[in-house]
């Protein structure tokens, strides 16, 4: 009897440990397994520069939601932000692509703007800033093009 106790205890240690990594990863992760309180808008740029999907939208260094999806469309790029429930965009507001430091990851800053009119979900951010190209402006420095 004391073998099958033993047996019994180890089992629910290792099923509980395996729980926790579960959860663990996908708090890390930052995933999200049920659906949550969130809304979508999209915003089209002619260059993202290396922005992917899941990268952070923030408002004010407030990250508010992620980037759900990248496409193409009409040679331009099409990103899906999911945002909280709670974050109301203005009509006039400004996404515009970042970089965390100077090689660091791409973000999606929103500037809100001062509109009466809000972006209903499912909506367009309609002004839109591509990313700064440090090589380009490298470049033009070093050849006397500035």
């Amino acid at each position: 009897m004391k073998k099958f106790d033993l047996e019994l205890a180890v089992g629910v240690f290792v099923l509980a440990g395996i729980v926790c990594l579960a959860y663990l990863s996908v708090k890390l992760a930052k995933m999200e397994i049920i659906g949550g309180d969130r809304y979508e808008v999209y915003a089209i740029f002619s260059d993202i520069g290396g922005l992917k999907e899941g990268s952070s939208v923030v408002i004010a260094g407030v990250e508010v939601g992620r980037v759900k999806s990248i496409t193409i469309e009409d040679y331009e790029a099409k990103v899906v932000l999911s945002l909280s429930t709670d974050v109301i965009l203005q009509e006039d507001s400004i996404a515009t692509i970042k970089t965390r430091g100077l090689i660091g990851e791409k973000y999606l800053s929103i500037t809100p703007g001062g509109s009466e009119e809000i972006i209903k979900p499912g909506g367009q951010i309609r002004e839109t800033s591509p990313p700064v190209d440090y090589e380009d402006l490298i470049s033009k420095y070093i050849f006397g093009e500035v």
